[in-house]
């Protein structure tokens, strides 16, 4: 029977994933960010911080040995002579990469009043209930110069660490200088339920549709994504969804309300695709128009329509 000694262990715990990919296997690796990486077998499984994660499968851990193990399904003892003899025949340069601090977000001046960002969401059909519960939570705020509307995200202990604008007088949307997108736009719920959208228009738009029908808006998780690209890849997990899951552990089921156009059903199937099976996963577009702020808008005018017509 093989056998490797503690003090063999304890060498193999030494190697890094990020280490160990750069010296042995680069051509698996992939950078994804400034210090994030991926493996290119494996678009979910990101390296970070010292970290490694895989999204896809609920599994992560720091060393190269965690990942043979974990990962490339290598028994115990024949992961570790793995990377002992890898390592005798060439010793490896060390990549340890560094805790990066979090980004400072840069809020602009704020109004005293949310006057214009109020009679802005009312326009689109969002209810003042919604409105109100964003202003009072600080998701929400109006800027003094341009008064856009400012939604708020927040890491999970209470740091504001991304701003999305929305122009109040135009078609500008944008993000705040030193936003991270880890930690979008988002309502926390208590159930094992997150819906899915691609802005926070679409998200307050759907938890007004809640409170019209009746039901408990708050209830749910509600996160908005912070917009979604066209890419080549077709497992495609964005990184708010990510970071989200990896928060809210007891998450079950994702329901995804994003656009009925084609980058909205790409991004679609990139995340039921990326998330493997390890959720359950409801896509449920608008019914009509382009998105759910469509879908409000329609049913308004159609409560509208019937009140007139009684």
């Amino acid at each position: 029977m093989s056998y490797v000694s503690p003090e063999d262990v304890a060498l193999a715990k030494e190697m890094d994933l990020l280490t160990y990919l750069q010296n042995y296997e680069p051509q698996n690796l992939k950078r994804v960010a400034r210090s994030t990486y991926c493996t290119r077998e494996h678009d979910s499984l990101k390296i970070s911080n010292g970290k490694w994660h895989w999204f896809s499968r609920g599994v992560g851990g720091k060393t190269a040995l965690d990942y043979l193990i974990k990962v490339k399904d290598i028994p115990f003892i024949e992961a570790v002579e793995t990377i002992l003899g890898r390592a005798a025949v060439k010793p490896p340069v060390f990549h340890r990469q560094k805790d990066e601090k979090p980004r400072e977000l840069l809020l602009p001046v704020l109004n005293d009043t949310a006057d214009r960002v109020i009679r802005y969401l009312k326009g689109r059909g969002i209810h003042p209930v919604i409105i109100d519960y964003c202003l009072k939570n600080k998701l929400l705020f109006e800027s003094r110069d341009y008064h856009n509307a400012v939604f708020i995200g927040y890491d999970p202990q209470g740091k504001m660490r991304y701003g999305n604008v929305r122009g109040t007088m135009g078609d500008y949307k944008g993000d705040l200088s030193g936003s991270d997108k880890h930690y979008s736009f988002a309502i926390p719920g208590e159930s094992d339920t997150v819906h899915l959208f691609e802005s926070a228009i679409d998200l307050l738009s759907f938890a007004t549709l809640e409170l019209l029908e009746g039901r408990d808006w708050r209830q749910n998780h509600l996160l908005s994504l912070a917009g979604v690209y066209k890419t080549k890849r077709t497992d495609v997990v964005p990184i708010a969804l990510e970071q989200y899951l990896k928060d809210h552990p007891g998450v079950k089921t994702l329901r995804l309300h994003l656009d009925n156009d084609e980058i909205g059903r790409g991004a679609a199937a990139g995340i039921i695709s990326g998330l493997n099976g390890r959720y359950q996963v409801f896509d449920e577009p608008p019914r009509y128009g382009k998105d759910v702020n469509d879908r409000l808008k329609m049913k308004i005018g159609m409560m509208k329509k019937d009140d007139l017509s009684r």
